[in-house]
């Protein structure tokens, strides 16, 4: 279907977990790309609930700025347990390399951007790049799961699996069964080093469902490491704030400025005409 001239392709197969397909949908380029820079959107719902039409407003806009967008299924908690989930976004993003010339993308400009479940386990991801241990079995075997850059938008970044450490979110959120190690593992602070791509952090100072600190915390760790990060703070605004459209439009235009610098060298394109070309875009909340 089009939307807004975005070429939007659903239901496309990307691997397969717990035995059946792993869908995804295909946000193409108004005419098409060639060697475009591409970005994998991985939806929220506290690893419970969602689906991958939740950020269908970001792929609309960053795909009109010529951006393929990927936005991928993962399996929820209730149908399968942690750690099916990273296992899942893994095999989008081999499959996304896999089929970089299917895509019209460049293999080496793919980002990953999530909200709030999604955010962690994009940065999630990012931080594990080609970890055996966080791969999973959903296809394309041996292909890479290096991402050139990441954008989270309000990350759970930390898990307690005791008492609730600061920044933390409880382990039982995630999952039933786990220890202190399962939490340090599945928490992308702790896999924080100099090698973890470019990242954007987004978070409003009122969220009460992921506390704000756990951006706080990764943008220090990063920084520490010497990675180029960045850190955006909404005043006053709750958990999932960029539904409203006005800040759904800022945070894109932050998103697109941001993936300008690192997914396409030598862009020199003004502040005020990306905002432009956000504002004239349509709602993404």
């Amino acid at each position: 279907m089009t939307e807004g001239r975005v070429q939007i392709e659903t239901d496309v197969v990307f691997g397969v977990g717990g035995g059946r397909d792993l869908r995804c949908d295909v946000y193409t380029p108004p005419g098409g790309a060639e060697r475009a820079p591409a970005v994998i959107l991985v939806h929220g719902g506290a690893w419970r609930q969602g689906d991958r039409t939740q950020l269908r407003g970001y792929g609309i806009l960053l795909g009109s700025e010529g951006y393929v967008c990927i936005a991928p299924e993962y399996r929820l908690t209730p149908e399968a347990p942690w750690p099916a989930q990273i296992h899942d976004v893994k095999a989008a993003i081999r499959w996304v390399r896999a089929h970089a010339d299917r895509l019209g993308i460049d293999p080496e400009r793919i980002a990953i951007e999530g909200n709030s479940a999604g955010a962690h386990l994009a940065l999630l991801a990012a931080g594990t790049q080609d970890v055996a241990a966080f791969e999973g079995e959903g296809g394309n075997p041996g292909v890479s799961t290096h991402v050139a850059a990441a954008l989270a938008i309000y990350p759970p970044t930390l898990f307690s699996a005791g008492p609730r450490e600061r920044g933390a979110v409880p382990l039982l959120a995630l999952t039933e069964e786990g220890d202190d190690e399962v939490a340090r593992l599945a928490g992308p602070l702790s896999h924080v080093t100099a090698d973890f791509p470019p990242t954007m952090l987004i978070h409003g100072t009122a969220d009460e469902t992921v506390p704000p600190l756990a951006s706080i915390r990764m943008y220090e760790a990063l920084v520490e490491a010497k990675v180029p990060v960045e850190l955006h703070m909404y005043a006053d605004q709750p958990h999932a704030f960029d539904a409203q459209p006005a800040f759904g439009r800022q945070c894109a235009a932050e998103m697109l400025l941001f993936l300008d610098r690192y997914l396409v060298p030598g862009n020199d394109e003004s502040a005020a005409e990306v905002i432009a070309a956000v504002d004239a875009a349509p709602d993404v909340g």
